[in-house]
């Protein structure tokens, strides 16, 4: 079957009589399945086709259709995914993958009612598990980012100073740049399709410039070949420039975004504020992001004390 483009491969059992695949995938299923997809786009399409490829699979492996599947059929993949080790966010993920296709095709009529409406979905802890950077840590990288190429620079501050994802920051072109209320600016395109402009600090606005020479069109971050770079160098210039900073840590671009909110909370900024810049939908996601939310420096009690001391006479 395809799938956003791609040939599922179909594990076949040797052992047990497997229908054929026409048997197991009617037309209706494999048109919705691209039908839905076809909403789609970048990162989040390939991550639904990732989703669905797994399931589809599992199905095809267990002789269940795709339009036979019951809320029993469904939960058992979600227990399959648990024997496989997967992270209670990932079986999450690809529960809500396989919910959404199913609604897809009951308002499309082509199946009476979603079998994935009451599945059960694992409890995610709000609690973020990612590799921490102190600002210390992001000075140092900073630094050592400074002593490298002028892209490398220009990569690394916008992934530190304005905590873009990878995707934002590789898919910014020259012509994105631009100048508003006195603010040198960066249009991106956001998870989700958004399009937004952000602002650049006078550092990293200079590190971009300087990335950038005399080109007056296309990528802002090229490869060495001329063409855009993509997230797998993105990752390894973020390595290279941890080592040569003496980190010892695993860090990756999403590693400085990870920075990049934590400090804006440390640093007093709203959490709106901070949600915002994050391009967050939801802010316990923010939240999630903020290891030191617990620190005692932080703690209501020193701005009620401080507040409620004019009354205390």
């Amino acid at each position: 079957m395809t799938l956003g483009g791609s040939t599922v491969d179909i594990p076949i059992s040797t052992s047990t009589a497997v229908a054929t695949r026409d048997e197991l995938f009617s037309p209706d299923e494999q048109l919705a399945l691209a039908g839905f997809l076809a909403g789609y786009s970048g990162l989040t399409r390939d991550a639904y086709t990732l989703d669905l490829r797994q399931y589809v699979a599992w199905c095809t492996e267990h002789q269940v259709a795709v339009f036979g599947a019951r809320s029993a059929d469904i939960e058992c993949f979600a227990r399959h995914l648990e024997a496989l080790g997967r992270a209670r966010a990932t079986i999450a993920r690809r529960l809500c993958t396989v919910s959404c296709f199913y609604r897809y095709a009951e308002q499309e009529g082509l199946i009476a009612v979603s079998p994935a409406a009451h599945v059960r979905r694992p409890r995610l802890d709000y609690e973020s598990h990612a590799t921490g950077l102190d600002r210390n840590e992001v000075g140092a990288m900073l630094v050592a980012a400074g002593l490298a190429t002028a892209r490398d620079h220009a990569l690394m501050s916008v992934l530190a100073l304005n905590g873009l994802r990878v995707s934002e920051a590789i898919g910014a072109d020259i012509e994105d740049l631009g100048l508003e209320r006195g603010h040198r600016t960066l249009t991106i395109t956001r998870k989700g399709g958004k399009v937004v402009t952000v602002p650049l600090a006078p550092r990293t606005a200079r590190a971009i410039d300087l990335a950038v020479g005399e080109r007056c069109a296309g990528p802002i971050f090229v490869a060495t070949n001329g063409g855009r770079i993509d997230r797998h160098t993105a990752g390894r210039i973020v390595r290279r420039i941890a080592r040569r900073a003496g980190i010892p840590k695993r860090v990756g671009p999403h590693t400085l975004r990870h920075a990049f909110i934590t400090a804006a909370l440390d640093a007093g900024v709203p959490l709106r504020d901070v949600q915002e810049a994050a391009s967050h939908a939801d802010p316990r996601t923010t939240m999630r992001y903020d290891r030191a939310r617990v620190s005692l420096d932080r703690h209501a009690t020193y701005i009620v004390a401080t507040f409620l001391a004019g009354a205390s006479r």
